[in-house]
């Protein structure tokens, strides 16, 4: 009787941000591959070919190019050019990423590659490996780069040309793919047009370092408040068209904390100067642990995205870390964020995005209190969700 099981099998785990890196994607992707490990036998490989920290040039950390974890697990750091978050710097950095990850992909003789992308070519790139290996093609979809890119350029003469380069490359990756994770249930209506794929909707989740804290009560009623927003500052979070306003109206009742830094810092710090906002205090990115702590100190915790017409489909990772605080929480979002919020999240302030004078209005209507959210963090516990994702991926080759 022949037998149909694998002997052995090999993964590939691409990702363009991984553990020591501070952003969402490292830290989904990390906690993500250490689920895999405990899944698979003593005989599979998994391969991480990853770049070395540099998703904030303020926070600077080095790794091992390359790592051995026991006999079947290895680490690549592909060193990649500096790029401040400006779009051609970007482009540069991943052009140097892709033909270094295909190099070092060449012998691996891979059964599935999983791919974890936000801006469409790290799921690109994982789309051509896989097609070289004849490998099972697992992609996790963090954003929809083309519709957010045709709506950041609608009414440029270079949207035209984006569209022409990018349509092709989209199609070409998506429909590869045996199986697309997507991690916010808002893109579901964009990926219908493919449908040779099977999907799931593993969202963001909660990490222990957040679930298992211990909640810190201010013994003293302050002065003025403090508003705490701490992630990335782009183009997706419009900092810049809501928050120098919405502090400038606040002065004297709250103070701002900006914990982080990107491509779009240096419009937030124009519009601070252009009006002579004194309430707001910029702080570079820290690691969890110092982060932790300001978030206790925190009255609020502040979130925001753009007003373009493709983040009212994303859920900004950024919810599910907050939400295991008893603070507050200020969100400017949309679309299905928005829903999200209602549905999942008490003690919310909802605004619409860019709007800052509803803003102001809602924060001093607002009664203060504080509140626990535990059946969030029941449900969105990033154990429980990566078990799910990671059985669903080493399910595609067994």
């Amino acid at each position: 009787m022949k037998n149909n099981k694998k002997l052995h099998m090999k993964i590939l785990f691409l990702t363009y941000y991984f553990e020591p890196d501070l952003c969402a994607g490292s830290f989904r992707n990390t906690s993500l591959f250490k689920e895999v490990t405990k899944m698979i036998q003593s005989d599979d490989k998994v391969d991480v070919i990853t770049t070395q920290p540099n998703r904030y040039d303020s926070y600077q950390v080095t790794a091992k190019k390359v790592e051995n974890i026991g006999e079947n697990l290895k680490i690549y750091r592909i060193k990649i050019p500096n790029h401040k978050s400006g779009f051609l710097g970007q482009i540069k950095s991943f052009k140097e990423f892709y033909f270094e990850a295909i190099k070092i992909s060449k012998k691996g003789n891979y059964d599935l590659v999983y791919a974890s992308s936000s801006r469409l070519f790290t799921a690109f790139l994982g789309a051509r490996i896989a097609q070289k290996n004849k490998a099972k093609l697992y992609l996790d979809i963090r954003d929809i780069f083309r519709e957010t890119i045709m709506d950041i350029f609608k009414n440029s003469v270079i949207k035209f040309g984006l569209n022409i380069f990018l349509k092709p490359i989209e199609h070409y990756t998506f429909s590869r793919a045996n199986h697309i994770n997507l991690v916010s249930k808002g893109f579901e209506s964009y990926f219908k047009k493919f449908d040779k794929s099977t999907f799931s909707f593993f969202t963001n989740g909660i990490d222990d370092v957040f679930l298992n804290q211990n909640i810190v009560n201010s013994s003293k009623e302050k002065e003025k408040k403090t508003i705490l927003y701490a992630g990335n500052i782009g183009e997706g979070q419009g900092l810049d068209i809501v928050l120098p306003l919405a502090a400038k109206a606040l002065e004297g009742k709250f103070d701002f904390i900006v914990i982080g830094d990107g491509g779009a810092k240096h419009k937030l710090l124009e519009e601070i100067r252009i009006n002579e906002v004194t309430n707001v205090k910029m702080l570079n990115p820290m690691n969890r642990d110092l982060l932790i702590a300001e978030y206790h100190k925190a009255d609020f915790l502040f979130l925001h995205l753009n007003k373009q017409k493709a983040f009212e489909r994303v859920l900004p990772s950024k919810l599910f870390e907050y939400g295991t605080f008893n603070k507050p929480i200020i969100a400017g979002v949309g679309g299905y964020a928005a829903e999200f919020v209602k549905e999942n999240m008490l003690n919310t302030i909802l605004f619409n995005p860019g709007d800052y004078q509803g803003l102001v209005k809602k924060l001093n209507q607002y009664e203060y209190r504080k509140l626990k959210r535990d059946d969030f963090e029941a449900k969105f516990s990033r154990q429980k969700i990566n078990e799910k994702m990671a059985d669903s991926l080493i399910s595609l080759i067994k």
